[in-house]
């Protein structure tokens, strides 16, 4: 008896190392995951890199207590970025990720020719939905559009049914990442139906509001978890207990980068749902996510935020303003030139 979505799962597979990473013959793509990971999904990457004539190359590793940063005193740091720094591909399935870890950035530094994709915590049902059946080119073809409006912006609002109310201005000079699914080229890639926007931190004033999921520590949330924030800085959290725990978690790091907004994103994944995976929640359709703490100088120059850990926060069903022009009510796209590309994708 076949077991779930055991055929869908090699398409997805497929589509992820020929269409994504457009992988060739010969080269070399380290697979990582950890006790936490789902083997399935891991093992149909593999063998789809290998049917290409690549070399793939899976690393296991004990899952640690942490992610980032937190989680470098319990990994083989120099053995696992001397996998990382020679190889071509690298796709990430642990669920307690390397990303911003110490092994991450000594591979990025190194490694210049590294394509790189942040698929954490995905498993089979994640993989099918997220990767296999959707519309990659459509949903590229609307991000981009999306992104290109929001460049042209000087300023955002962002509001949401439970109380969000925030305001923030961009640095021109900084990037607005369009993650599209395509890992063609060197550099830090995310699943697709993902925009990343870096604002200007001094100017982000008002009320964030996660409402959806909170990771770390939280997971999904039965209450909202409320949060003050002046010049780019969280002073005050309040809500029910997930809020406590949350404020517990940010000042158990004795950092004060930790109160810091590093950075926001549209969700715009057809296939994605609130599941309590960060990875899949941040792209549920209409949200804005948020994250606090570390950021990266590429991401946010000159400096970015050295901070000990990260965190996301899924603020569902937004509606976003650019420069006093609304584009989004409710998580649903109301701009005409988007309305249509949007209403396609979702079908």
């Amino acid at each position: 008896m076949a077991k779930l979505y055991e055929y869908e799962l090699q398409r997805a597979a497929d589509v992820l190392m020929k269409d994504m990473f457009q992988l060739k013959s010969g080269e070399t793509i380290v697979i990582t995951a950890d006790t936490e990971s789902d083997e399935r999904v891991v093992n149909a990457a593999a063998s789809s890199a290998f049917a290409l004539g690549a070399k793939p190359m899976v690393i296991w590793l004990a899952a640690p207590q942490g992610v980032g940063k937190a989680a470098d005193h319990l990994l083989p740091v120099e053995a696992l970025a001397g996998a990382l720094s020679h190889a071509d591909a690298w796709v990430e399935f642990n669920n307690q990720w390397l990303l911003y870890s110490t092994p991450f950035e000594i591979a990025m530094e190194k490694n210049k020719r590294l394509r790189y994709i942040c698929l954490v915590g995905m498993d089979v049902d994640m993989m099918v939905r997220v990767v296999g059946r959707v519309d990659a080119k459509a949903l590229s073809v609307f991000q981009h559009k999306v992104t290109e409006r929001t460049a042209r912006a000087k300023k955002m609002r962002i509001t949401t049914p439970v109380g969000m109310d925030l305001e923030f201005e961009f640095v021109p000079t900084r990037n607005i990442i369009c993650d599209d699914g395509d890992v063609s080229q060197p550099g830090v890639h995310m699943l697709g139906g993902q925009i990343s926007f870096f604002p200007d931190f001094d100017s982000i004033n008002g009320t964030l509001v996660f409402d959806g999921s909170l990771v770390p520590p939280c997971g999904l949330l039965k209450e909202p978890v409320v949060l003050k924030v002046e010049k780019g800085i969280v002073t005050d959290i309040s809500g029910g207990p997930q809020a406590m725990e949350f404020k517990a978690w940010l000042e158990s790091f004795d950092d004060p980068n930790m109160f810091r907004v590093a950075h926001g994103c549209y969700g715009f994944n057809p296939g994605a749902k609130l599941t309590g995976n960060i990875l899949e929640d941040e792209r549920v359709w209409g949200c804005t996510e948020w994250g606090l703490g570390y950021l990266s100088a590429e991401d946010g120059p000159p400096d970015g935020i050295e901070a000990k850990s990260h965190c996301d926060g899924i603020c569902l069903n937004s509606s976003v303003w650019l420069d006093g022009e609304q584009i989004m009510d409710k998580g649903v796209i109301i701009l005409t030139e988007l309305k249509e590309l949007a209403n396609q994708i979702k079908k």
